[in-house]
């Protein structure tokens, strides 16, 4: 059962977004709000499998209400570094306009787990929150390439290159790396290293660790940006 927090400005969309997710016996709405800020809030109190944010919140910078849902929880904040231990923020599913398509990039590099259009249809809605639930990722079609173009247009250096390097990743966690830069989910990463899912998920959370990502899409994003993905011309 996957657990759903809905953040939207618009209260019939919100209505509909919860009736549309309960009908499914697989989901469950936990909460709903309208604003940034209380999505924060919730967030840290319900505790969500999924946040999805189908639309920019009027009091919060969405872009920071991503990047602060999706910022590892310190469970003992008063411990020295070696005995604190981080718990697993909510993944974040963006559902926004198709006229907010290129703010594609900067959500997922705050930590967003996906990004659909809003004109996606109810069944693909629905498998895009069960496959960021699960730890996946989802770009809406299309989106893939243009979010490889921007990556090469940035000039600014990802933050985490200044003293994390490809090398710093053992044989089979570049393997992983390089597979779910490819876009291949953990299923299929597993198949094709002959390896279990749970094995594909531990290397991944490592791999978030090193590069200080909280979603496999920033993961792709540092594989690019680190040159140790190039994108095809």
């Amino acid at each position: 059962m996957a657990s759903i927090l809905i953040v939207n400005d618009q209260s019939l969309q919100r209505l509909g977004l919860r009736m549309l997710l309960t009908a499914e016996p697989d989901l469950t709405v936990v909460g709903e709000t309208a604003r940034g800020a209380e999505a924060v809030r919730l967030s840290a109190a319900l505790r969500p499998d999924v946040v999805l944010m189908a639309t920019p919140s009027p009091d919060t910078d969405g872009i920071e209400t991503i990047r602060r849902i999706t910022r590892p929880v310190r469970l003992i904040a008063d411990a020295p570094d070696s005995a604190r231990t981080d718990r697993l923020p909510p993944r974040v599913l963006v559902l926004a306009p198709t006229s907010r398509e290129g703010h594609a990039h900067a959500a997922l590099r705050a930590g967003a787990g996906g990004f659909l259009l809003d004109n996606a249809g109810p069944d693909q809605l629905t498998a895009a929150i069960r496959v960021v639930a699960a730890g996946d990722a989802v770009l809406t079609p299309g989106l893939t390439r243009a979010l490889i173009d921007a990556v090469r247009l940035q000039r600014t250096p990802h933050p985490v290159e200044q003293h994390i390097g490809p090398d710093t990743f053992t044989g089979r966690e570049r393997d992983v790396l390089l597979a779910v830069a490819s876009g291949s989910s953990n299923a299929e990463i597993a198949a094709r290293l002959s390896i279990a899912v749970t094995t594909v998920k531990s290397h991944v959370t490592h791999i978030l660790a090193k590069i200080q990502a909280h979603s496999r899409v920033q993961a792709v994003t540092y594989a690019y940006e680190s040159g140790l993905v190039r994108p095809a011309a």
